[in-house]
């Protein structure tokens, strides 16, 4: 499957990512400490990618002000419009080619 997301790096933008958004679009990030939409606007689905950009695991539609964590040897996270992983029917242990949005 082919992915653009926006890749968010500084500090700022990993703490805040779409927080202040409208609505949500596709962003990648790295952490190992799980993430929150504590503040967020809407829900979101979450994939989980190993170091060859396959999905470990897979969140569909968590809600606004919940935590989410994964096993913290993997830190490659995207957060997706929610619904967005039922629409193109992703699976675990599927390959994500990703492209990135400036």
């Amino acid at each position: 499957m082919n992915l653009k997301v926006k890749r968010l790096k500084g500090i700022r933008e990993k703490t805040f990512g779409l927080i202040t958004a409208d609505e949500a679009y596709p962003v990648l990030f790295n952490t190992r400490f799980g993430i929150h939409t504590f503040f967020m606007k809407f829900p979101i689905d979450v994939l989980v990618l190993d170091k060859e950009n396959k999905v470990l695991t897979i969140k569909e539609n968590l809600s606004r002000n919940r935590i989410f964590a994964w096993n913290p040897k993997y830190d490659t996270v995207i957060e997706l419009p929610a619904g967005f992983i039922k629409r193109n029917k992703i699976e675990k242990r599927m390959t994500i080619n990703l492209s990135w949005i400036s």
